[in-house]
């Protein structure tokens, strides 16, 4: 109890004099050279998903199993991230791997911004990534609507007439909203409206049911609207509650109309959504393109024998200059294009 407590005050020393962010942990079974990711989840429906779209930072372990995120490259206000640790191939399709069941991969999901220091030790249990010691108070919320919501499984498993299901619902939704409202942010409500309103879970039928008879949503959203404005997840939360109130207002009433709107509305969300998961993407390209643009022509020149897995000697050879003369044009290149190695300009511009 008193290490967590020093760990904590050294956390916020050092969070303060160093004003930029501080991830750090240890895996069970320590090996070196494990890829360890970061990734920013702005979709709040990819919650349980391992996505490459969503990593921000790739780092290893040493030889003690150890890891370490640093930098001041985070957004300076409050944002859902993910560290997991991926044994798979960074090319798996595997519907296990897609939605982040695969057993190779070992993933936990917290709040944070730029400014904080996190720790996720090792348990005495030697468990990885199920603990967390922060300078944010929000990082670990996650963890605590977790628990709820394996005391909400298990009061179902106990029962499971019609009667005792639709007690058990009405009490749980109000359980877990009026946990989150208490917390006091609306990133942990969205955690908890996710699970809620899940197509997959049994949970759906009532949240489409509670939509139209509860308050709570509309004020969510002006919760969110007022905390993260301008955001991708608050314009999907209102544009799916707008969709849902339609889906619910239809159940209950027999109009032609409706049923004709809906299909409509569906498609309109689907296309959105698209337009604002494509939107970063297309953003990210635009900044490759116009750092590209800044090469000289002698520089974009090397990066095509680049792309062409050439090597200095190579490139030295092709262009009938020093390898010595190679190497600072590639310095140059990184610098430019705001990379470290090879492999990233590959990724970027193959």
């Amino acid at each position: 109890m008193f290490k967590h407590i020093f760990f904590a005050i050294s956390l916020c020393w050092c969070s303060v004099s160093l004003a930029q962010y501080k991830f750090s942990g240890q895996i069970a079974n320590p090996q070196n050279e494990k890829s360890i990711y970061l990734s920013i989840i702005e979709d709040y429906r990819k919650l349980d998903r391992i996505s490459l779209e969503q990593v921000v930072k790739k780092t290893v372990t040493d030889s003690l199993g150890y890891f370490n995120f640093y930098g001041n490259n985070l957004l300076e206000e409050n944002r859902i991230y993910r560290i997991h640790l991926d044994d798979c191939s960074e090319t798996s399709s595997l519907p296990d791997h897609f939605f982040g069941n695969c057993k190779n991969s070992k993933s936990i999901l917290f709040i944070a911004k730029n400014t904080d220091t996190i720790n996720f030790p090792r348990s005495f249990s030697d468990e990885m990534l199920c603990e967390i010691i922060s300078t944010n108070n929000t990082s670990q919320i996650f963890l605590e609507i977790d628990v709820l919501k394996e005391q909400m499984a298990f009061e179902f498993n106990d029962f499971r007439s019609d009667a005792s299901k639709k007690l058990n619902l009405q009490k749980w939704f109000g359980t877990l909203q009026d946990f989150g409202e208490q917390l006091n942010e609306p990133l942990a409500e969205l955690y908890i409206y996710n699970f809620l309103s899940d197509k997959r879970n049994e949970t759906y039928t009532y949240y489409i049911k509670d939509i139209i008879a509860n308050n709570y949503y509309k004020e969510l959203g002006e919760r969110l609207s007022t905390t993260y404005p301008n955001t991708v997840f608050t314009a999907q939360y209102k544009k799916e509650i707008e969709i849902d109130e339609q889906i619910a207002n239809n159940n209950t009433a027999s109009s032609p109309l409706l049923k004709w709107l809906l299909p409509i509305l569906l498609f309109i969300s689907v296309v959105f959504n698209i337009y604002l998961l494509a939107m970063p993407k297309i953003n990210a390209k635009k900044m490759c393109q116009l750092a590209y643009a800044k090469l000289t022509e002698q520089e974009q020149n090397i990066v095509k024998q680049i792309l062409q897995n050439k090597t200095n000697k190579e490139i030295a050879s092709t262009m009938f200059i020093s390898v010595s003369t190679v190497k600072t044009h590639i310095n140059n290149i990184y610098k430019k294009l705001e990379v470290t190695n090879r492999t990233e300009i590959k990724q970027q511009y193959h």
